[in-house]
């Protein structure tokens, strides 16, 4: 990436001026004539170093640096200085400039102190985005649940793709949590701020999709008594999630691929075409692939929808994730219904561990609230076809009731040491060993 700049001198010659030093040595230079002109555009996540007069109109050098250290205390400024304003400069230093070169100066000097500054900033906003991504993490370890293989790989890819502006395709079965992780994606991402929109294509009829996707104007059809926004236009700046994308229309799948090339959209009943900017999520069970060779959807389409594509793991495929998420479906449900969240027994979490789940995360949630109101065993009694073996019945046994001495001590260790019975150094085995972290487990801060 180009080294960033901003060049602030009221003297016009010698902003060409070093606006010429700099372009020659590669750097992107921006050039104001005043602080105030360079305050109004700029923002805390400016990658590079500013380089300011001390003495101006208006603002100077000193007031420059206040307004800068309120945006970000971190983002270093250069300060020019007559041999008069060292003291000042000085001064500049101790309340947080990054360096003051005195007039006259040389190119050699003014580019020593840069590339320090910049590989200072670099280096800041390499540890913000660490940070971030680390807080990020274990806040979307409360929404994506799950300690397999599988959420692990899922969370990561949905951090790394969150921060990007590509349309992305999510694959899974029904159930399985497409709308959740669409969200994340959003949510995640420097679009959360704006709005998320979701639409599931399957559940609108045929002659209303146009309406309901592009928005029409008053007296655009039979019934159409005033303008409506639609979908997209709604969605602007932020996320459209489209669910069960198969269903859609073709007629409409041309329109939406025009929207997605052009970015700008028409309103049903209206020549006038309205720029929009936004990503789009799109969620299908069927491989789209297999749905173009059908001629059911658009090939054209699918390689807009499909810059990334995220597989969604069914919880048959991550067995191990089954005892953490039920106990969590019960305590949520148990608290919107007043009711004790009931033990679960060893024979009902191997019936847990057995079933095969086709209704995958939305079947066990319904059956860990018909478990707290006690309407019937969490399932069926009959045996699967391929029951897991003892050992791995008594290992997610044990997890289970470690995860649940854990929440009900809110993470701390020596209550779970006394309600488990067990001394400090077999609990942080077992813990280790399930991979379980105390942190997890500790009350939400206020």
């Amino acid at each position: 990436m180009t080294p960033s700049v901003i060049v602030v001198d009221d003297d016009a010659s010698i902003r060409d001026a070093i606006h010429e030093w700099l372009s020659l040595s590669g750097f992107a230079v921006r050039l104001y004539a005043s602080a105030e002109a360079c305050l109004a555009e700029l923002d805390a996540e400016f990658p590079g170093v500013l380089i300011s007069d001390l003495r101006m109109p208006g603002l100077d050098g000193l007031q420059l640096l206040e307004r800068l250290q309120a945006l970000d205390r971190e983002l270093p400024l250069l300060l020019i200085t007559g041999h008069g304003d060292v003291p000042q400069a000085v001064e500049a230093m101790r309340l947080g400039a990054y360096d003051f070169i005195e007039k006259p100066f040389s190119p050699e000097r003014l580019l020593d102190s840069l590339r320090r500054a910049l590989e200072k900033r670099r280096l800041v906003q390499e540890n913000r985005r660490l940070r971030r991504h680390a807080e990020d993490k274990e806040r979307l370890d409360a929404r994506l649940l799950g300690f397999s293989h599988a959420m692990e790989t899922l969370r990561r890819q949905v951090l790394d793709l969150a921060q990007t502006p590509v349309n992305v395709l999510l694959r899974g079965e029904t159930g399985s949590g497409k709308e959740r992780v669409a969200r994340c994606l959003h949510d995640f991402g420097p679009r959360a701020g704006r709005p998320f929109v979701a639409l599931n294509c399957a559940a609108i009829p045929e002659h209303l999709f146009e309406s309901e996707l592009f928005g029409h104007e008053s007296g655009a059809f039979t019934g159409a008594q005033g303008k409506r926004i639609g979908r997209i236009e709604h969605a602007d700046g932020g996320t459209l999630f489209l669910d069960e994308i198969e269903s859609m229309p073709l007629a409409q799948q041309v329109k939406l691929l025009r929207v997605l090339q052009e970015q700008r959209l028409e309103r049903l009943g209206s020549n006038r075409s309205i720029a929009v900017d936004l990503r789009v999520v799109a969620a299908t069970k069927p491989d789209l692939r297999q749905e173009v060779r059908a001629g059911r959807f658009r090939e054209d389409l699918l390689y807009r929808l499909n810059v990334a594509e995220l597989n969604l793991p069914p919880l048959r495929e991550r067995r191990e994730d089954i005892p953490l998420l039920f106990d969590q479906f019960a305590r949520a449900a148990a608290e919107r219904l007043g009711r004790e969240v009931p033990p679960l027994g060893p024979a009902e979490l191997a019936r847990l561990l057995g079933h095969d789940w086709p209704g995958n995360v939305r079947e066990l949630a319904n059956a860990a609230e018909r478990q707290v109101l006690g309407l019937q065993a969490p399932l069926p009694v009959e045996p699967p076809q391929a029951e897991p073996g003892l050992a791995e019945r008594l290992e997610a046994y044990e997890a289970q009731c470690l995860r649940q001495a854990l929440a009900r001590c809110q993470g701390d260790i020596k209550a779970v040491m006394a309600l488990l019975q067990l001394p400090r150094r077999t609990l942080n085995e077992k813990m280790q060993r399930h991979g379980l972290a105390r942190g997890a487990f500790l009350p939400d801060e206020d």
